[in-house]
C-alpha cells in the first residue's frame, strides 16, 4: 500500500550541475576552531556544449558505434551498463561522453580527516532495480543500510517530532491533532471533495483529499526535502505519481492501493533475482566509502567506452539514418556516427544542442526549471546535542524536515554520522544540511560563511545546545540549478519534446535524466533501465525494416 507519511521521509536529492572551487570565504566558525577543514565550492551548468572554434569539416571520424550516452552522471552511466549487462546482443558497441574530468555529475562523496561526506545525494532507496545496479557493478560487499527503525523527524511548534513510520504507529504520534487525523483518514477512504478535472498541485491534490493538516505538517516538509521546491506549483500527477494514480484507479487513495495489491497478486512475476541483498524494512543505503563508489565502478567497468573531456559542440542526423555528433575532446575534434543516442544531461543544456534539430524540442526543454541549493556539512562534538533530541544518549534517526512555515531557513538536516558508519571521528557527529531551493532563491547572493551561519543559527534553535561550541565546517557546495522542478505541466512539456523530435524524423533519439525519470537516485537507475530496454527495441526494429 502506498501512503503519504513513508519511511522514505527525507529522500536522497539528485543534483545536476557540475563543481568549480570558488575563493574561500572566512567565518567565525573557521577561526574558532584548532584544525578547521573548509571546502567551500560552487557547482555551475556541466557544460556538454562549447563555442566551436574549429570547423566542423576538420573532424577526424572515428569507427561507428550503436549508440552514445551524452552525459557521464548516473543516469548515463546506468543507462549504458543495463545496455551492457540486459541488452548486449542488440546494442553491442555504447559509448559514454561527459565534458568533465570525471564521472558522476552531481554525486560528490569527499573523504578528509576522519570525515566522509555527500555533496549532492546522500543516499538511495534499495529497489530492485537500484540493487541489481548494485551487484552488477561490483559492489554488493561495498552495500551499508541504514536501521530500518531509524525515526525521522518533522520540526513543528518547536519541537522535534517523529513521522508515523507504519500504519499502526498512525494513531500515537503527536505531529497532528486527533481532527487532523480523522479528517486524513476520512479523506484516504473517499470522503472528500471530488477531483477538479484539470491538474492539481500538490497543495491542492492532498489539501482536497487528506486535508490541511498533513499538507502543512508532512507533505509540505516533503516536498522541501524532495524537490526543495514550492508544493503550490509541483505537479502531483508529475512529482507523485504513485499516489496520484491511486485515486485514479481506485476513486481514493485507500480504494486505488486495495485495487493494486489485489492486481499484484493476480499477477505472476518473475522470481526475484537470487543475486540481490534483502533489505529489512524500509530503509536507505549507500556505501562504504559513500555514493561516488557506484559511479567510479561503472565507470571502470566500462573501460574506454566511457570518454572524459569530450565537449558536444552539434549533432545532426545523417541520410542513413545514423546520427553524427561532434565533440572537442584533448586530441582534438573528432566526429562520431551512432545508431542511436540518449541525452542524459540537464535539460537547459540539452535545449541549445537540440535547437538545429527542432526548435519546438528546444523550447519545451528549456522552460523546465532548476532552483539554487547549499549543501551545508558541518560538524559539532557529541556533547552538544540536546538531551531531548537523544535516545538512549545517542543522536538516533535519519534526519529532520523543516516547514516553512516554522520560521528556518534550513530545509533539512540529516544524520550523517548515526546513518551510515564511519563517517565521523569518536566524538563527533556529522551534519548535512540543505538550504535554499524555489522558495529561497536568495542564496545565491550569499557567502559561504552566511550559509554555514543560517545553518548553525537554525540548528541552535532545534538540535544543537545554544552555548555549544561552534561547528567544524567540512564542505559548502552551492548549486545554482539544482533539482529539476515537476510544476504543473512538467509532464505535457515533456511529452512535447518527445514527440517533436519523433514526428520531425529523430527517431533514435532519447531523452533521459532526472528531469525525465524522477529527482531520487533510484529513480534515475529505474529510468536507465526504462531508456535501455527503448533503445534496445528502437534499434531491433531498425536493424529488422
Amino acid at each position: 500500500m502506498v501512503t503519504l507519511t513513508p519511511q522514505t521521509l527525507l529522500r536522497p536529492y539528485l543534483y545536476s550541475p557540475s563543481p568549480f572551487h570558488s575563493p574561500n570565504s572566512k567565518s567565525k566558525f573557521l577561526r574558532s576552531h584548532r584544525n578547521p577543514i573548509l571546502r567551500c565550492s560552487i557547482a555551475e551548468d556541466s557544460k556538454s556544449t562549447a563555442s566551436p572554434t574549429k570547423s566542423d569539416s576538420r573532424a577526424r571520424d572515428l569507427s561507428p558505434v550503436d549508440c552514445v550516452v551524452v552525459g557521464g552522471g548516473i543516469s548515463g552511466l546506468c543507462i549504458a551498463q543495463a545496455l551492457s549487462t540486459k541488452h548486449a546482443d542488440g546494442v553491442s558497441n555504447v559509448v559514454v561522453t561527459e565534458a568533465r574530468g570525471r564521472v558522476g555529475g552531481n554525486i560528490i562523496t569527499i573523504e578528509r580527516d576522519g570525515y566522509l561526506w555527500e555533496e549532492g545525494p546522500n543516499s538511495f532507496q534499495p529497489s530492485d532495480p537500484m540493487l541489481t545496479m548494485v551487484v552488477d557493478s561490483g559492489l554488493k560487499d561495498e552495500l551499508v543500510l541504514g536501521d530500518p527503525d531509524a525515526p525521522r523527524f518533522v520540526l513543528w511548534n518547536g519541537k522535534l517530532r517523529p513521522v508515523p513510520g507504519k500504519p499502526a504507529d498512525l494513531p500515537f504520534f503527536d505531529l497532528m491533532s486527533i481532527g487532523g487525523k480523522l479528517r486524513a483518514g476520512f479523506g484516504a477512504l473517499g470522503i472528500r471533495p471530488p477531483p477538479p478535472g484539470y491538474e492539481e498541485s500538490v497543495e491542492e491534490f492532498v489539501r482536497r483529499n487528506l486535508g490541511d493538516e498533513v499538507f502543512e505538517r508532512l507533505i509540505e516538509p516533503f516536498c522541501s526535502g524532495v524537490y526543495a521546491g514550492d508544493p503550490s506549483k509541483l505537479s502531483m500527477k508529475a512529482a507523485f505519481g504513485k499516489v496520484w494514480r491511486l485515486e485514479q484507479n481506485g476513486g481514493s487513495i485507500i480504494g486505488g492501493s486495495f485495487k493494486a495489491i489485489q492486481e499484484r497478486n493476480g499477477t505472476s512475476k518473475p522470481p526475484r533475482d537470487p543475486r540481490l541483498p534483502k533489505p529489512k524494512g524500509q530503509t536507505v543505503g549507500s556505501f562504504r566509502k559513500g555514493l561516488a563508489m557506484l559511479p567510479e565502478a561503472i565507470s571502470a567497468r566500462l573501460g574506454n567506452k566511457v570518454k572524459l573531456s569530450w565537449k558536444l559542440l552539434s549533432i545532426s542526423k545523417l541520410d542513413g539514418g545514423e546520427y553524427s555528433l561532434t565533440y572537442e575532446t584533448p586530441e582534438g575534434v573528432v566526429s562520431l556516427q551512432s545508431k542511436a543516442v540518449v541525452m542524459t544531461i540537464p535539460s537547459h543544456v540539452a535545449s541549445p544542442l537540440l535547437r538545429p534539430l527542432s526548435s519546438t524540442a528546444a523550447d519545451a526543454l528549456s522552460k523546465f526549471y532548476y532552483p539554487p541549493v547549499a549543501a551545508v556539512s558541518i560538524s559539532y562534538p557529541k556533547e552538544a546535542i540536546r538531551s531531548e533530541c537523544l535516545i538512549d544518549g545517542e543522536l538516533k534517526g535519519f534526519g529532520q524536515l523543516h516547514p516553512r512555515s516554522q520560521g528556518v531557513q534550513t530545509l533539512g538536516t540529516i544524520y550523517s554520522s548515526s546513518l551510515f558508519p564511519n563517517r565521523a571521528p569518536p566524538g563527533r557527529v556529522l551534519l548535512l544540511n540543505y538550504i535554499g531551493g524555489a522558495t529561497n532563491t536568495g542564496i545565491l547572493s550569499k557567502m559561504e560563511s552566511e550559509l554555514v551561519e543560517a545553518v548553525d543559527r537554525d540548528l541552535r534553535n532545534i538540535l544543537i545546545k545554544p552555548n555549544a561550541q561552534d561547528p567544524v565546517v567540512l564542505g559548502v557546495r552551492v548549486w545554482p540549478q539544482a533539482i529539476p522542478q515537476f510544476l504543473v505541466g512538467h509532464l505535457d512539456l515533456l511529452d512535447v519534446a518527445k514527440a517533436s523530435l519523433n514526428n520531425t524524423g529523430f527517431e533514435g533519439l532519447f531523452l533521459g535524466g532526472n528531469y525525465v525519470s524522477g529527482v531520487a537516485l533510484g529513480r534515475c537507475v529505474e529510468g536507465a533501465y526504462e531508456i535501455a530496454a527503448e533503445v534496445n527495441n528502437f534499434i531491433s526494429q531498425r536493424v529488422y525494416k
